[in-house]
């Protein structure tokens, strides 16, 4: 054998190991821990949320899932993080619209790119946002809202999260689609602003339906609308804003499941195949559901791309309209 037939030989005896190697650790895959990023604080819905995906992961993949938070700057320290971890499997990210469609938007210069930074594994849950006033506020229905709303114009104070968030944009969509004048009042937090709903400090909030619930059931606020396609089983007798009279009115916060974006396809596969499980599975689905996150059916990736394409179109033109900048 010749010098040059010899390399050759060889170089394809190291491209089979290593493709060996390859599938050998894929079919081993988990062989250790799996780390899953909460990209907001422990506590908090999205924290719950991830620790039932963790448990059920653990479960299903026989090996441990344990939830690590890392919290701020709406959730881009958390997204930088994944980004910059290694592609083997072993760091997952519980991820939200506002990471992967928002935040692109709404500052020039972030740590990660959501694109090129990340592999979308699963969608998990899409919460609509309800739009509850204050009980002295004298409107039942999103029309009469809105006539109250011109009678009145710049004396309505609506709160959100923080600006920039899902809840602060939902409020300026319906501005622009409803042509009201009302004023944003931001805070430290969606607690904080619902506590001065309560307190009728501001008069209206475009809140996320697992918080709303418990004011709403007890009569602390009044529902006007959801933000959904289609009423909510939780809230039937509330109207979707889209049947108010603003058809084109879409707004949901949806959270899903990713990886670092160079994960190879036969780990990618078997992750996501353990998360097309959870999202059939009965037992699992009752248990988001009963804190009011609805549950996705598993989604092929082409699917998911398309759901999120659709997200950024629907939020571009509001942040334009509105000039809105967080840099």
């Amino acid at each position: 054998m010749n010098l040059r037939a010899r390399a050759v030989f060889i170089s394809f005896g190291v491209v089979a190991a290593l493709f060996a190697a390859s599938s050998s650790r894929a079919e081993e895959f988990p062989t250790r821990p799996i780390k899953l990023v909460v990209p907001y604080a422990a506590g908090g819905p999205t924290d719950v949320l991830g620790r039932l995906v963790a448990e059920f992961l653990g479960r299903d993949l026989k090996q441990a899932v344990f939830v690590e938070n890392k919290a701020g700057a709406q959730g881009a320290i958390g997204a930088e993080a994944v980004a910059r971890s290694d592609p083997d499997g072993y760091t997952l990210f519980v991820t939200a619209a506002s990471i992967i469609v928002l935040n692109p938007m709404l500052y020039k210069k972030l740590p990660y790119d959501p694109v090129r930074d990340f592999r979308m594994l699963a969608l998990v849950t899409d919460l609509p946002v309800v739009m509850e006033v204050h009980p002295s506020v004298p409107a039942h229905t999103v029309a009469e809202f809105v006539a109250y709303a011109k009678q009145n114009p710049g004396k309505i104070n609506f709160g959100s999260a923080g600006t920039g968030g899902t809840i602060h944009l939902a409020g300026e969509m319906f501005k622009q689609m409803a042509g009201v004048d009302m004023v944003h009042v931001p805070y430290k937090g969606a607690g904080p602003a619902l506590t001065d709903l309560l307190s009728g400090n501001i008069q209206v909030m475009f809140d996320t339906l697992s918080t709303a619930l418990p004011p709403v059931k007890s009569g602390l606020v009044r529902p006007l609308g959801v933000s959904s396609a289609q009423r909510s089983p939780d809230l039937p007798d509330v109207p979707t804003i889209a049947e108010s009279g603003y058809p084109d009115y879409r707004v949901s916060v949806w959270y899903g499941i990713a990886a670092p974006a160079k994960l190879p396809d036969e780990i990618a596969q078997k992750i996501s195949a353990s998360l097309e499980r959870a999202l059939n599975d009965d037992a699992f689905r009752a248990s988001l559901e009963k804190i009011g996150f609805p549950v996705f059916r598993p989604r092929s990736a082409a699917a998911i791309t398309e759901f999120i394409d659709a997200d950024r179109a629907r939020w571009s033109g509001v942040i334009k309209a509105q000039n809105i900048s967080l840099d």
